[in-house]
């Protein structure tokens, strides 16, 4: 599974995408990781940004609602939920401030506790509709995108 993973086209571009679905890294490190695999620069891009974008609408559609079903279901999820909900409503201060341009700004830098997924959580939280919040995440995206790109080929051309 990992030979294939890592030493044909298609695995690669799997892996590229399923990493970059991922919340924490998404596309900061699916992005990078195609490229370091070999895949072909836009091939690599589309994999990291479909696989980035996928989850975006599912959360801001439903995460309000699986918040509230996993807090009627069990007391132990309370805690976690209260915090993601108060980094959101941290995060959110941009985005209450700017609305669409501050989206865009806090999906499209690429730092720790930003992304796709926190962009999502913070447009759920702050009632945004999803017409308005999808562009939005999608430009931060496509910023993002860009300047992992310039980094990945800045560390490259350094070794």
């Amino acid at each position: 599974m990992i030979d294939w993973l890592t030493q044909t086209e298609l695995g690669k571009m799997t892996a590229t995408f399923f990493i970059s679905m991922l919340p924490v890294v998404e596309l900061r490190a699916g992005l990078p990781y195609g490229i370091a695999l070999g895949l072909p620069y836009f091939t690599a891009l589309a994999c990291a940004l479909l696989g980035n974008f996928i989850p975006v609408p599912f959360i801001i559609i439903y995460i309000k609602r699986v918040f509230a079903w996993l807090r009627r279901k069990s007391g132990k999820f309370d805690g976690l939920i209260t915090k993601l909900e108060k980094k959101a409503h941290l995060k959110g201060r941009v985005v209450r401030k700017y609305r669409f341009v501050g989206l865009v700004i806090l999906v499209g830098i690429p730092l720790p506790g930003t992304g796709a997924w926190t962009g999502a959580l913070v447009a759920a939280i702050l009632d945004m509709r999803a017409r308005n919040a999808v562009p939005a995440i999608l430009l931060g995206l496509l910023m993002a995108s860009a300047l992992t790109t310039a980094a990945t080929f800045g560390v490259i051309h350094l070794f």
